[in-house]
Parts: structure tokens; sequence; C-alpha cells
């Protein structure tokens, strides 16, 4: 059974490319829109191994604070930051997380998925 990965991206065709690339990865995708969908599919769906999060989305709290939330309430989650408009400090990004800048690199972004699922 592949590994889960929560994308949260609230841009259609950016969602659409991550999915694509994570499940010809070999994971299963799972699709949140902002913040508030995704600790919501987390408080419902089991097993989910990575978390892959833009920053920049609309809602109550962007995804450094998502990534921070789900640091501290489900810790065995890995967690991959994006974003096209600002790089997060080391301090930003919670302990162990990974940052993409975007357009990232396809190749670079599946071999991480594969290091943090393992």
């Amino acid at each position: 059974m592949p590994s889960k990965v929560l994308i949260v991206e609230d841009e259609p065709l950016l969602l659409m490319l991550a999915v694509n690339l994570v499940e010809e990865a070999g994971f299963e995708a799972l699709e949140a829109s902002d913040a508030e969908a995704a600790i919501t599919r987390l408080e419902t769906e089991a097993d989910v191994r990575i978390l892959l999060t833009d920053i920049d989305m609309p809602g109550s709290m962007d995804g450094l604070m998502l990534a921070t939330i789900v640091r501290d309430r489900w810790p065995p989650i890995r967690i991959i930051v994006v974003s096209g408009k600002r790089t997060p400090t080391v301090s930003e990004l919670p302990e162990s997380a990974v940052f993409f800048s975007k357009p990232y690199d396809v190749q670079k972004m599946a071999e991480t998925l594969h290091k943090l699922a393992a």
C-alpha cells in the first residue's frame, strides 16, 4: 500500500501538477485547498506520512502555521513547504521540514518524497 501524501495548494492547476507528481512517484495523493481543510483531512485520515504545503493560501492560516500545527499534533508526519513568492528563514520552518522554491524540480521533489517516506 503506497504512503499517503497530503497536498495543500489553493491554485487548482498547481494542485493538479503536484498530485500527478506524487502519484507518479508511487504515493497516494490526498488534496486540501487550504490549511483548515488539511487539518480536517488529518483528523479523519489515518497514516498520512508527508505533508506537502504551499505557504501562501487563503484562510485563517498560511502554510507555515499549518506546518507548525502538524509538527505539534502529528509529530511522525514529514513536512515539505513550497512557495513561489518567498523563502522562509530556518527559524520559520518547523524542525526537519524541507523547503522547495516554486517552480520546483520534479525529480528532486520525487527523490525527497522517497527519502522522507523511508
